[in-house]
């Protein structure tokens, strides 16, 4: 089984979890559908993207013809000694100029401002990536945290109940007044740390409602994901499709085209003008102009953006090669984490049972005399812990296996199947890689676009 087919069959349980009745718990898919929605952190990067998408139109409109107007009025005056004479002159001229050869710079900044548009893109990925890896920690510690306020209130009124009893137990002189204080002790102890428990739950619904956008509901039990078995499977996967290393990629080509265009900044540029004007009394009169020229001498700027373009490369590549590395590590340490959790999840369900058992024949025995109230506080509490215990590590496992997915780039609305309407990358890009004016229809389309989403 490939591991795009096991992470779209977790997103196929996902769908089927999320078309269930109105009467069910509410479960991870929720949560991960809201906070795509409603995310406020995806709205500002989708805004990035538009901003990036507008460098290639306006890179592109380089290559266009330019149309200028300008308008003038001129007063001049003259002092002939008994009078002034005041002599008024209007002109109208259009200018139009066009780049028939720049030794392809132009083309080559289209092309570069290209290549960053498509690594934007893969931030806007990594981006969805954290929007919902902090939803996943999000439902998953709020979950917890109501799971560990009913241990508290659990253990609560076990030690009331044992505190009433040594109270019993001291009225018929079977036990001492520290009996009951030591019982005493341990209630009040077990209450305040139940009011921490309900503080924790009361950070988490927050947290919760911060990552998803919306109050929560009753939360339903989360299964773990679907991860490769083995880590080089995993880095197989994500080395090529991990965002993060995609976006150095296209940093990479950028880069190159940089160093490209640097090394073309002395070719000449060829340019085609043309004019026209018109006076006030209507005379008119216009020129054609054929323009050829470059740099001679700049101090050696030319030579020092051209080495600077190369220090770019250079710098870009590394990036390249740490974001590589940054994966493979990333995914090692969420396989660590993962066996280290399921490892947990087995030694506490063992404790439990150890000590469960343990509990039971303590308590027993102090019924008949043999064991202490101490002894049986004790074993009470041992195995409150270990509960808690388990409800952290089994938390930890699943949030681990979405971990495994987030470093292998997987982590995403598409491959987890959710059923949002899904944002298009490339539609924006589209309307605007041509440069289109205004009053064009592509223009319209834009407007209409930017008042969609809330610009003016």
């Amino acid at each position: 089984m490939t591991v795009r087919t096991r992470v779209l069959r977790f997103g196929l349980a996902v769908a089927l979890a999320l078309s269930a009745g109105v009467s069910r718990a509410e479960s991870l898919g929720d949560a991960l559908v809201s906070a795509y929605e409603t995310s406020g952190l995806l709205e500002q990067n989708r805004a990035v993207l538009r901003a990036a998408d507008e460098d290639v139109a306006q890179a592109t409109a380089r290559l266009m013809p330019v149309v200028n107007w300008s308008a003038s009025v001129t007063g001049a005056y003259s002092d002939l000694g008994s009078s002034i004479v005041t002599d008024w002159s209007a002109d109208l001229s259009l200018s139009a100029q066009y780049t028939v050869y720049d030794g392809g710079q132009t083309q080559l900044a289209i092309d570069a401002t290209k290549e960053a548009v498509l690594g934007t893109r893969q931030q806007l990925v990594s981006v969805e990536q954290q929007v919902l890896l902090r939803a996943v920690q999000a439902f998953l510690n709020l979950k917890s945290a109501s799971e560990f306020v009913a241990l508290r209130q659990s253990n609560v009124r076990v030690l009331t109940q044992e505190f009433r009893a040594a109270q019993d137990r001291f009225d018929v002189g079977e036990v001492t007044r520290t009996d009951v204080s030591l019982s005493e002790a341990r209630l009040a102890a077990a209450r305040s740390q139940l009011a921490a428990e309900e503080g924790g739950f009361a950070q988490a619904v927050a947290e919760f409602q911060a990552a998803v956008g919306r109050a929560p509901g009753n939360l339903g039990a989360v299964p773990a994901a679907e991860v490769p078995g083995t880590i080089d499977e995993a880095n197989s996967y994500a080395i090529r499709n991990h965002p993060s290393v995609r976006a150095a990629q296209h940093n990479v080509t950028a880069a190159e085209l940089g160093v490209m265009r640097a090394q073309t900044a002395s070719t000449p540029t060829v340019t085609l003008g043309a004019g026209l004007s018109v006076d006030e009394e209507f005379n008119d009169s216009g020129n054609l102009r054929l323009q050829i020229g470059g740099p001679v001498y700049q101090g050696g700027l030319l030579a020092s953006l051209s080495r600077q373009a190369m220090a770019r490369r250079d710098a870009a590549r590394s990036g390249l090669h740490l974001a590589v590395q940054g994966v493979e590590q990333n995914i090692a340490n969420s396989y660590a984490s993962l066996g280290a959790a399921r490892s947990g999840v087995e030694a506490y369900r063992r404790q439990i049972a150890a000590a469960q058992s343990a509990f039971d024949g303590i308590r027993e025995e102090a019924t008949l005399g043999a064991r202490t109230t101490l002894d049986v506080l004790n074993a009470e509490q041992e195995l409150l812990d270990a509960r808690a215990n388990l409800v952290s590590a089994q938390a930890n496992e699943v949030l681990t296996t979405f971990g495994v997915l987030s470093a292998m780039g997987l982590l995403t609305a598409e491959h987890l199947g959710l059923p949002v309407q899904q944002y298009d990358p490339e539609a924006y890009y589209n309307l605007v890689k041509d440069a289109p004016v205004a009053t064009s229809r592509q223009g319209e389309a834009l407007d209409r676009v930017l008042q969609a989403i809330g610009g003016n």
